[in-house]
């Protein structure tokens, strides 16, 4: 089976963790004779370098004919003073636009063996974290109109937060059936106290809810979701929120596992395309040293695996294989202690390719 991979190396640590998340799809493609096929694109501030924009009108195109698309990171300090209109993140909110990607899947998962590294305490993180956060991707306050004026002689920023019920109902969906493959558990997260939008993203999810009556709902305000996360985080399943309430929370429960690299995440449309990236940033501080943790990237290939190509069995290896090297005590910088075996990027990448 071929499969045709547009790769998005990106900037900062990008190209690192990308290198080793093809090893790991090299080694499942020779177990399983598939072939991958891959085409990599300039994306963000390495595409401004070399071609003035962020991506490309090509890239876009490879990107919307291939089988799926693997992201390393984007941006950092040197374009940080490029025109607003192309700066690197520029190109994310295209492709999110142009594939359709409107749901983001942010599984956040505390592995036995870093339990040690979260910053919550042992009684807490005890009960065990596993939940998903489905974020919807291509609405909101990211994709309003956005404008800075003058008015009365100072300057007035305004940035919208729209959404509409066909936009809610798709991102509800996704999330009720991710819970029903799950706890069959469903917070939705909402500011419907202060915020319109709030309100009818509210009144759309009852509305699913009574469909989906095997689920367990409830509606949580964005500041008490942000408590909780804290507090207890076990009690949640399945999250399901809009753009920026999404991104932020996520970020959050990332961290409840010790380090963000650790993290994947999924990037869907209504097709079976989708965009496969880790949640960290690019990190460009220690851009070419050889020691960043390439997990969450190689995580989020076994989510590739699992929700574009349908191969269940391949995804399990890799997740498989991740838990056997820490099993064996091998850590990058960002998860080492003392008593381990620390290993460079490159390095943790063969350890879990010879483990598939």
């Amino acid at each position: 089976m071929v499969k045709n991979i547009t790769v998005l190396k990106g900037d900062g640590i990008g190209p690192e963790i990308v290198n080793e998340a093809i090893k790991v799809l090299d080694k499942i493609g020779e177990k399983y004779s598939h072939s991958f096929k891959y085409t990599e694109v300039d994306i963000g501030g390495c595409s401004i370098d070399k071609h003035g924009v962020p991506i490309t009108k090509e890239g876009m195109e490879l990107c919307k004919s291939a089988d799926s698309v693997l992201l390393g990171a984007v941006g950092g300090p040197k374009w940080d003073s490029v025109d607003p209109s192309i700066r690197p993140e520029k190109a994310l909110l295209a492709v999110r636009s142009e594939l359709g990607l409107f749901a983001n899947l942010r599984p956040t998962k505390l592995f036995a063996q870093l339990a040690d590294s979260s910053p919550l305490k042992e009684s807490i993180v005890g009960n065990g974290i596993d939940l998903m956060i489905v974020r919807e991707l291509t609405g909101g306050i990211y994709f309003g109109d956005r404008r800075t004026e003058v008015v009365d002689g100072e300057k007035v920023a305004v940035d919208e937060m729209k959404y509409s019920e066909h936009e809610i109902e798709r991102i509800g969906r996704v999330a009720f059936e991710s819970a029903r493959k799950r706890s069959h558990r469903l917070a939705s997260v909402d500011k419907a106290n202060v915020l319109d939008s709030s309100r009818l993203w509210r009144a759309v999810m009852h509305r699913l809810a009574e469909e989906y009556s095997d689920v367990e709902y409830s509606d949580v305000l964005v500041d008490n979701a942000a408590m909780q996360l804290i507090k207890n985080p076990s009690q949640f399943d399945v999250i399901v929120t809009e753009n920026m309430f999404g991104d932020i929370l996520s970020d959050e429960a990332s961290m409840l596992t010790g380090s963000i690299g650790m993290m994947p995440s999924a990037s869907l449309s209504d097709s079976t395309l989708g965009m496969y990236e880790p949640i960290h940033g690019s990190a460009p501080d220690i851009a070419g040293m050889d020691i960043a943790n390439p997990i969450g990237t190689i995580m989020s290939c076994a989510m590739m695996l699992r929700y574009s190509f349908d191969m269940v069995k391949e995804a399990d290896d890799i997740e498989a294989a991740v838990n056997k090297a820490l099993d064996d005590g091998y850590r990058t910088a960002d998860i080492y202690k003392d008593g381990f075996t620390k290993v460079k990027c490159s390095e943790m990448g063969s350890i879990i390719a010879a483990n598939i």
